[in-house]
């Protein structure tokens, strides 16, 4: 079920234990009333994949996920033939001896066709399911197929020459996220509706960290976002998200600790930097600066 408004929407993400910002909330319900794409951009780990997710959990819906990357072309994101399945029908129909009255048809149909996650998502558009559609860090993806899908948001609907139209009745509910490693063309921002994910204040973290670990020391959990906070502000080559201080959140419960000190800090710092720089920087300024009371 589709919230209808905003506070609807606040405590459809609250049942999902994701604590959303008003503005992303308005966000949200602007996209699925008016049948937009949601655009979120934002630093890595901020929680925006989780919004489809939790999109997904909150409507019922099928999660499909096309994850970009450099290269990524429409045969992968959208359909390609099966070349061993169509092998296999030729060699039957010539067992059969039905060459002569055999077509392209035979096997160049739905049956050999392998439905990627542009297509699947139209498909189930058009059977009356409407899906969420996760369009995964678009700036990974070349500008070409950035164009490709420019049109295909246009108007929903592909054309396989061999078959012929396939549109969507209802437009799938569409999230594109990205992490800003490239700019992405001012045309497909037209078509969405756009909201910049940020880091979330030191409350809001809090809030998020309770909810994804309910069981950990109140103290630990504003210890946590007072570290990441202090993390963010440094030089890293590569700043911490509010994922890493959930795993930092979990790791410190597994190891049974009950507040934040220089030797859990040392023992975990690889749970929530991932490049050697960031921790050599951190061990250099002293890990003792991360400890908040």
């Amino acid at each position: 079920m589709i919230p209808t408004t905003v506070d609807e929407v606040l405590e459809a993400f609250a049942a999902q234990r994701y604590v959303a910002s008003r503005s992303l909330a308005v966000t949200v319900h602007l996209a699925l009333q008016m049948g937009r794409p949601l655009f979120l951009e934002g630093e890595a780990g901020v929680g925006k994949t989780e919004v489809a997710k939790v999109l997904a959990s909150m409507t019922g819906a099928e999660l499909i996920r096309l994850q970009c990357y450099e290269g990524l072309d429409v045969n992968h994101a959208l359909y390609e033939w099966d070349y061993a399945r169509q092998m296999l029908a030729i060699r039957l129909i010539e067992a059969r001896g039905e060459g002569s009255h055999a077509g392209a048809s035979d096997i160049m149909n739905r049956d050999h066709l392998i439905a990627r996650p542009l297509l699947r998502a139209i498909e189930e558009s058009a059977a009356g399911r409407r899906p969420v559609l996760l369009i995964d860090e678009l700036d990974r993806a070349d500008e070409e197929f950035e164009a490709y899908l420019l049109e295909l948001l246009s108007d929903f609907q592909v054309t396989i020459p061999e078959i012929g139209t396939i549109s969507a009745e209802e437009p799938p509910i569409v999230v594109i996220t990205s992490n800003r490693t490239r700019e992405i063309h001012d045309a497909l921002k037209r078509r969405c509706i756009y909201h910049w994910v940020d880091y979330p204040d030191a409350e809001r973290e809090v809030a998020i960290v309770k909810a994804k670990v309910p069981d950990l020391d109140d103290r630990l959990a504003r210890q946590l976002t007072e570290a990441m906070s202090d993390l963010r502000a440094l030089d890293l080559f590569k700043p911490p998200g509010v994922a890493e201080t959930i795993d930092w959140a979990t790791a410190l419960r597994v190891l049974g600790a009950s507040r934040l000190d220089k030797d859990n800090i040392e023992d975990t710092l690889g749970v929530v930097l991932k490049y050697r720089e960031d921790v050599d920087l951190v061990l250099r300024r002293g890990v003792e600066q991360l400890v908040g009371e």
